[in-house]
């Protein structure tokens, strides 16, 4: 299977915590890093997800923002991974920003232009990739 997702990462459903309609599964990423999913109480049946079970999660790198300020930002969003910029691809519109993570991973986010500009994004500036619960896809080997 091919897909269009830019993020993909293997690991390990860490832990699974019901809710009246969705769950939330925490996936533990090399290196000690961890991911949360928020995805329906169908989908964890139907994927059979459970504590140790190998996954892939999939995140767009629409869906990821871009912090380059300190630890004191409060959000709500549940995923903050912490690194260094690697790489910056520049458009006329769009910038592809690739974030190097201590456990060796890549982790990749598309801003505006206008953006990367207003962040003084260079490569080695330090940065996160920020996204929510929801914008992670988990799939498993049929």
């Amino acid at each position: 299977m091919k897909i269009s997702a830019r993020n993909v990462f293997d690991g390990s459903v860490q832990a699974v915590k019901p809710g009246a309609i969705n769950s939330e599964v925490s996936i533990a990423l090399p290196g000690g890093l961890q991911i949360v999913a928020t995805v329906t109480n169908d989908s964890v049946a139907e994927l059979g997800l459970t504590a140790g079970k190998a996954v892939k999660a999939l995140i767009k790198a629409s869906s990821v923002l871009v912090l380059t300020e300190g630890d004191g930002v409060r959000l709500s969003a549940r995923n903050r991974l912490g690194g260094t910029v690697s790489a910056l691809t520049e458009g006329p519109v769009s910038t592809e920003v690739a974030i190097a993570l201590p456990n060796g991973l890549t982790v990749y986010a598309t801003i505006t232009r206008d953006g990367a500009n207003a962040l003084g994004l260079k490569v080695g500036t330090p940065a996160s990739a920020v996204f929510k619960a929801p914008s992670v896809i988990i799939g498993v080997a049929a």
